[in-house]
């Protein structure tokens, strides 16, 4: 594979996210429209780098000096991850000749003798100085050598327009440090990129104007414009669409119609004489009735922009309509198309069903906001892995074709054939079970292990992940929390990262029957909390003239975190906004990750409204946490942050309670979601498998647990079979198959064993299917939250019935309670000593302070008694 060659440099930039930020001169918007970036990696910033890929390896083209790796593995990794070109030691070089263009050699200096090493896929010079005297023979050496490409990188502090001027001379590709660039006019010890781009590119036309081709995401041509230095700057530093018009001067695209652009990339073709603008184009290019000026679109990116407008305004009853509002029928129709595609013959065949496919995956794309262009850079990043799978099929996917799949690393092989006369057997869906432990067989120590939660990532991994995006917001308010907003969650189209309360009624639109639900539940949970309310403060005498009491204050600001990612969860947002208003908290700050469009789910919208809130915050993950607990010039700083998240935002919660600086609480550590079932002989198979799930879909990470009571065989199977037939008709079933890999059943013979189990695992949700179930709840120690008798199923606890489902995790019931009224307040103290008190106290305090030779805290006490015999 060759590598897409910058023209005419390349920009050098510090290792991210240093990246971003106007200190560095170009910022990563800026550097990203030139589509060329160049890093030297050191060991201890490669996880770093690989991290930087993940996210921005589509804006750029990743070029790197790795010559201070030691690991072989690490250069490999960075290649897999996407890297254009590595430059390795010419000694290194052998041991990655596999790896064709993607590697060449690297040397130091200004002599020609460097030239020496060049290889068949180029050379990288660095430490070039082009104020010595051995210039004029390098340039003449790489004439008459004809290296392609050449890469030549300046000593720090060089006359960078004396450094390109060289450059030119000798065929080769500078590479330019972004503090030494500007996107406006030059400034001192910076150059104009415009400037620079205009010196390199050839024009034909007095005026020196050059031909631009703008193309959206797709490639698809919209049209031919013009380009001159001045445009250029512009369309760099606004990030638009900025051309020359030979009769009108600048051209800002959009200015007037409202069909703007956002500038994505510039490129410049091979021979330098023509400029192409990749852009995300708002409405129409063209002045006529059709996208571009060559006509509409058409094929997939005509079908993504009718997808689009479907999806805005669908006719009602169109089945495009319900094929967005009806998620189960979109998955049918995109497993019922691919098989029709397998099953096709002919080549028109393949074709009408292919499209028909790809019709429904793109819908499905459209519904959560991910685009052709998306997919296409998925396809792009692929494409320069070079760490390979074996790519063998899933086992029922594989099972069901007869292929045979090798467990002991060979290649998997067809199985044989069944006779011609014996018609195929249709196969059943890979069965969902859990494993058993019986604890008449196996030891406790067996158990232990298996009842270990699902591992998480190393703590140090997570904060690695989370610390920049907490100091990024820290310190660059709004604007970081809007860009991880349009990075994270793909709200591209979101301008600002806070809506403000009184929150308009069209965010609030719902159907009649949501309304009243959420209307039930709120006051079912208002109910409950209230009930929690101390109805005086507490007072003692502990002795004569000695009054203690203590008193309930509520926390001024809270913020509440409520996820979103798999499911949307607006039962979350009524059990923590619903007690903090019961509470009397007078600042309510609701966070929550917006969907792709921008918007945020009605539901959540409706809730915040009923509660009070100040405002919600549109973003999610450790982002949001950072925005509440420091404060943005739009997220009011909270005094508590409450809710459940993902491991990393667990992690962000629980750094900022830890900084001192923030000044924020949090309500507790969590995990994953979980469930124990205790269930006998009594418990309806079908209800104790339909709890299991209703846990296990949260998450391939969450843990369903069922300890049965004396089981026979035969009642066991029917959890099991009851468990696979339930499981298989769920729309978030490969959700379920994750979870359930790590669930186990313990079979155990007394209800007294199954409690000491359950209390030593301290399960987030504990459900007792047993006979009188209300006679065990005595023996409960450590449980978030218990659900009593065969027709109490959790999910009554985790929308309606009044309790709170945001409850610990992973084992911390054992030290935490679950969320409630007290979450949302303080108790203060007070003292009221009469003077028979501080004597009657006195004597014994007075004592203490000398114990511990604290002077001015026995005086304290001693001036008073003297002053009381005066």
């Amino acid at each position: 594979m060759e590598t897409t060659l910058p023209l005419p440099f390349l920009v050098s930039v510090s290792v991210p996210p240093g990246l971003a930020g106007e200190k560095e001169g170009l910022n990563r918007e800026e550097v990203s429209c030139l589509g060329s970036v160049f890093f030297e990696v050191i060991p201890a910033a490669v996880e770093k780098i690989l991290r930087f890929l993940k996210r921005h390896n589509t804006e750029f083209q990743p070029f790197f000096d790795v010559t201070r790796l030691e690991s072989r593995d690490d250069i490999v990794s960075l290649l897999d991850a996407g890297a254009r070109k590595v430059f390795v030691s010419p000694q290194q070089l052998p041991e990655f000749a596999g790896f064709g263009s993607r590697v060449a050699p690297i040397v130091s200096g200004t002599g020609a003798a460097e030239l020496a090493s060049a290889s068949e896929h180029g050379l990288l010079v660095t430490a070039f100085d082009p104020a010595t005297a051995e210039v004029a023979q390098f340039v003449e050496e790489t004439k008459s050598k004809k290296i392609t490409p050449l890469f030549i990188k300046p000593i720090p502090g060089a006359d960078l327009e004396e450094f390109i001027g060289v450059a030119a001379q000798a065929n080769a590709i500078p590479i330019l440090p972004s503090t030494g660039l500007t996107t406006t006019k030059d400034q001192a010890g910076k150059l104009s990129v415009s400037k620079i781009l205009a010196a390199a590119w050839k024009s034909d036309r007095q005026d020196g104007l050059i031909p631009t081709v703008v193309c959206d995401e797709n490639g698809t041509a919209l049209g031919l414009v013009y380009s001159s230095e001045e445009s250029v700057g512009e369309a760099l530093k606004t990030q638009t669409g900025v051309y020359q018009s030979r009769k009108r001067g600048l051209w800002y695209k959009g200015a007037s119609s409202g069909d703007t652009q956002e500038l994505v990339r510039i490129s410049m073709d091979c021979d330098n004489d023509a400029l192409k603008f990749i852009v995300k184009q708002k409405g129409r290019f063209c002045h006529l009735d059709q996208s571009g000026c060559f006509g509409d679109l058409k094929g997939i990116p005509r079908l993504e922009q009718t997808l689009h407008s479907r999806k805005a305004s669908a006719p009602v009853g169109s089945y495009t309509a319900r094929l967005f509002s009806d998620e189960k029928l979109l998955r049918a129709k995109i497993m019922e198309e691919a098989e029709e595609l397998c099953d096709a013959k002919t080549p028109q065949e393949v074709a009408f069903e292919a499209a028909d496919l790809i019709y429904f995956a793109l819908t499905r794309a459209v519904s959560v906001g991910a685009t052709l262009a998306d997919i296409e850079k998925s396809l792009d990043a692929k494409s320069w892995k070079v760490k390979r799978r074996a790519g063998d099929a899933k086992g029922q996917w594989a099972e069901k074709e007869g292929i045979t799949i090798a467990t002991n690393g060979a290649t998997p092989s067809p199985a044989p054939a069944p006779p011609a006369a014996e018609a195929p057997k249709e196969v059943a869906a890979e069965r969902i079970t859990m494993k058993t432990y019986d604890m008449a067989k196996v030891p406790e120590a067996e158990l232990d292990v298996a009842l270990k939660r699902p591992s998480q990532k190393s703590p140090e991994m997570i904060y690695n992940i989370i610390k920049p995006i907490i100091d990024d917001v820290r310190q660059n308010g709004d604007k970081a929390v809007l860009t991880y907003t349009h990075k994270f969650d793909r709200a591209t189209s979101l301008t600002s990262a806070v809506l403000k309360a009184p929150f308009p009624e069209s965010l609030m639109q719902l159907p009649t029957e949501t309304i009243k639900a959420i209307d039930v539940s709120f006051e079912n949970i208002r109910k409950f909390h209230a009930a929690q309310k101390e109805d005086r403060p507490l007072e003692v005498e502990t002795m004569p003239g000695v009054t203690c009491s203590r008193f309930m204050r509520p926390i001024e600001a809270v913020g509440l975190y409520v996820p979103g990612g798999t499911a949307v969860l607006p039962s979350t947002a009524l059990m923590l906004g619903v007690p903090a208003m019961v509470a009397g908290c007078k600042k309510i700050v609701l966070a929550s990750p917006p969907r792709p469009d921008g918007s945020i789910t009605p539901e959540i919208v409706y809730v915040a409204h009923k509660v009070g809130a100040e405002s919600i915050v549109l973003a999610g993950g450790a982002q949001a946490v950072a925005a509440m607990a420091y404060g943005t010039e739009s997220v009011s700083k909270v005094d508590k942050i409450l809710g459940p998240g993902n491991q990393f935002v667990t992690a962000a919660k629980m750094y900022v309670s830890n900084d001192t600086n923030a000044g924020v609480g949090i309500d507790m550590p969590a995990g994953p979601s979980e469930v124990l079932v205790i269930a006998d002989r009594d418990a309806n198979p079908a209800f104790v498998a339909s709890d299991l799930l209703s846990q296990a879909e949260h998450g391939v990470d969450s843990q369903v647990v069922l300890i049965g009571v004396d089981l026979t065989e035969d009642q066991l199977a029917a959890i099991e079979d009851e468990l696979h037939r339930q499981a298989v008709a769920l729309p978030r079933v490969d959700i379920v198959r994750g979870s359930i890999a790590h669930s186990v059943t313990v079979l155990v013979k007394t209800v007294e064993e199954a409690m000491r189990i359950s209390n030593k695992y301290a399960p987030e949700h504990l459900i007792l299917q047993v006979k009188d179930a209300e006679k065990l709840v005595d023996q409960v120690m450590n449980a978030g939250s218990v659900f009593i008798g065969e027709w109490t199923p959790e999910s009554v606890g985790d929308y309606s019935a009044g309790v709170n489902h945001s409850l610990p995790t992973y084992g911390y019931a054992k030290q935490y309670s679950g969320v409630n009224l007290g979450s949302f307040v303080k108790h203060i103290t007070s003292s009221n000593l009469t003077a028979e008190g501080l004597r009657n106290v006195g004597e014994a305090v007075m004592q203490l302070a000398k114990v511990e030779e604290l002077e001015a805290h026995r005086r304290a006490v001693s001036i008073r008694l003297e002053h009381m015999n005066w």
